[in-house]
């Protein structure tokens, strides 16, 4: 510290006499920090939104365990001839395993036409056979009627939960809640309406009790599970759980399921952004690097002007390797100097332009400002400093002392 305080003392003293000098040698690197440091919190900002708008979009405390019914061949995918699921009562099973833990659902899905009794109008829709829902919010969407109950499955009830988009089509003239009470007819059969509820989906969606589906229907749309866990850092023991238990249950057919998660989402995100601050950074630090070929110059017009005063220091017993350290010093303060004002700029520059952004895209972007932007730039200081102050700093140690003294005279 004794010779680390003075050192930076005699930097800044020297800076400050040639101020102007020193700005205009380093501006090349203003510029390139300041790019870099508006291309990194745009990128943040850029990564904050995508995962908000996943998170929004899905639920990162899901998973979902599926039925691999097709196999891939020399790039050709075609179904297989037999395949391990999940039925209703192996379900039952594996809620009673983890009912502590998570909530679930099993649900399979077909497209079937629907005919109005009536009418006879026909109408084609999704089809969903599945177990009261899991979700807690399902009830604040709920129209009019009521929801699936255990009760209805266990009975295998002919009942139908619609959502708003079926009833407007298939009853255009009446409301929501005249349709409770109406019977549909799908493959043959005949089932109550029971409820309508408001579903973001934009096609018209019949749900059921799984339990009407029969075994064929399975092998023809296999059911999957959802499960939804209580925390997030819940999903990886909870999916281990759930790979335990395929594997007890159905031995060597564990291989006929997936066990998917919403994490993965974020790890693309997350990759996809990582990459893109690679390109860009090396891309932005070649102005970076002309910035550092400034901070070289104007050390190397410093150790010029400075030459007598080395050589009446080395005069007066100063080391080699006081002289490197000075001199370093100084380029690293000139660089920091640099970062500094770049740092400054970049942050200023992002605050002008994301009102343009989300002028342009009508998108509530925002950049993004991390302490690890601001290591970056520090890091950034420290390198060019030291890379492209090493060669003037050398340069002033070798001088011959007398020489330097003589030179000036």
């Amino acid at each position: 510290m004794k010779k680390i305080i003075p050192a930076f003392a005699m930097a800044f003293r020297a800076m400050k006499g040639q101020i102007f000098q020193t700005f205009l040698s380093i501006l090349g690197m203003i510029i390139g920090v300041a790019a870099l440091v508006g291309i990194l919190c745009l990128i943040d900002g850029m990564e904050k939104f995508a995962k908000d708008q996943i998170t929004q979009t899905t639920s990162l405390n899901s998973i979902m365990v599926s039925s691999k019914s097709t196999r891939s061949e020399n790039g050709v995918v075609v179904k297989k001839d037999s395949f391990a699921y999940i039925s209703p009562a192996q379900f039952e099973k594996l809620q009673s395993d983890l009912s502590e833990k998570a909530k679930m659902m099993l649900i399979s899905t077909q497209s079937a036409e629907v005919v109005h009794p009536i009418t006879s109008k026909k109408m084609l829709s999704v089809w969903y056979g599945a177990t009261p829902s899991m979700d807690e919010q399902a009830k604040s969407k709920l129209i009019a009627g009521r929801l699936l109950e255990q009760q209805d499955v266990q009975s295998a009830r002919k009942v139908a939960l619609v959502n708003k988009t079926f009833a407007k089509l298939f009853s255009p003239t009446d409301s929501a809640a005249a349709l409770i009470g109406k019977q549909l007819v799908m493959k043959g059969e005949s089932y109550e309406v029971i409820g309508v509820v408001n579903l973001s989906s934009k096609s018209p969606e019949v749900f059921v009790p799984i339990t009407l589906f029969s075994p064929s229907d399975f092998k023809s749309y296999p059911p999957s599970v959802i499960i939804e866990v209580n925390e997030v850092d819940q999903v990886n023991p909870v999916k281990e759980k759930i790979s335990e238990w395929l594997k007890k249950e159905y031995g060597k057919q564990r291989a006929d399921f997936d066990i998917a998660t919403n994490g993965f989402r974020v790890e693309q995100a997350e990759q996809g952004f990582r990459l893109f601050r690679v390109i860009m950074g090396l891309i932005v630090g070649i102005s970076v690097l002309v910035g550092g070929v400034g901070v070289m110059n104007v050390m190397l017009i410093s150790v010029t002007q400075r030459t007598t005063e080395i050589g009446v220091r080395k005069a007066l017993g100063a080391k080699r390797q006081d002289i490197i350290f000075q001199f370093l010093a100084e380029s690293i303060s000139i660089s920091a100097f640099g970062s500094l004002c770049g740092l400054i700029l970049g942050v200023l520059g992002t605050m002008a332009t994301i009102p343009i952004i989300r002028a342009i895209t009508k998108v509530p972007f925002q950049a993004s400002y991390t302490w690890n932007t601001i290591a970056m730039v520090s890091l950034i200081a420290i390198v060019v400093g030291i890379v492209f102050g090493t060669y003037p700093a050398l340069r002033a140690s070798r001088l011959d002392p007398v020489e330097a003294i003589r030179r000036e005279q």
